[in-house]
């Protein structure tokens, strides 16, 4: 079973997706948004090119562990995902990914013209590494 992992941003949509027996996850893409339209259409292409089953989306939490304002963007969205594209949507914590997306991409030397473009497709990949590593 192939499961999609993204990183829900303002401005961008990082993907990841997991192999299909479901061990390691691997970046794809990172969607630029546009329209909640848009945004679907994209990963409705995506799912169905990859036969994705279930989606893995990044939940943001506080340092403390409660969630935010952000939290709530992201429950909508992911709820509106789920109802749109009849899948299973469930919430991984994301605290610290995007700084280890970014550690990561420094130790290996990559521009900062490129981290900018990664980034988040990184970050997605670790979101979904690590519920793939808890299950």
């Amino acid at each position: 079973m192939r499961i999609l992992g993204l990183d829900l941003g303002e401005k961008t949509i990082g993907v990841a997706v997991s192999d299909e027996l479901g061990w390691t996850a691997q970046g794809l893409t990172v969607i630029r948004r546009k329209s909640l339209k848009d945004d679907f259409a994209a990963l409705s292409e995506i799912i169905k090119e990859k036969e994705v089953e279930k989606i893995v989306l990044g939940m943001p939490r506080r340092t403390d562990g409660t969630y935010g304002p952000e939290a709530d963007k992201v429950r909508s969205f992911g709820e509106k995902l789920s109802r749109r594209l009849k899948l299973e949507v469930e919430y991984w914590d994301e605290r610290f990914t995007t700084a280890a997306a970014e550690r990561a991409l420094l130790e290996g030397d990559v521009s900062r013209k490129k981290r900018s473009e990664v980034i988040d497709q990184v970050a997605a990949s670790l979101i979904l590494q690590s519920y793939l590593d808890r299950k």
